[in-house]
């Protein structure tokens, strides 16, 4: 596992606990994690990659611009979690 997909203040913090923070805001980021958080299917857990979660919105028939905001949050979620 990288440091991209682990590691905040010495503990792991998954991309989906980190997005969870986002479910009240009135953006696309928010609206992924509202999204996500009502998902069943939802991939959850350090162990899974950037795929995994394109492959659940592919699957659940999301817009070219839902994903483009995942691969987005990803981005983000991995420079934080290099800090």
């Amino acid at each position: 596992m990288t440091s991209h997909e682990r590691r905040r203040s010495g503990r792991d913090e998954d991309f989906g606990a980190w997005l969870r923070q986002f479910e009240d805001l009135d953006t696309p980021v928010g609206e992924l994690a509202r999204l996500a958080a009502v998902d069943p299917l939802w991939p959850s857990g350090p162990q899974h990659r950037l795929q995994a979660y394109i492959e659940r919105l592919e699957g659940s028939g999301a817009s070219a611009a839902m994903i483009a905001t995942l691969l987005d949050a990803w981005v983000r979620w991995a420079a934080h979690e290099d800090e």
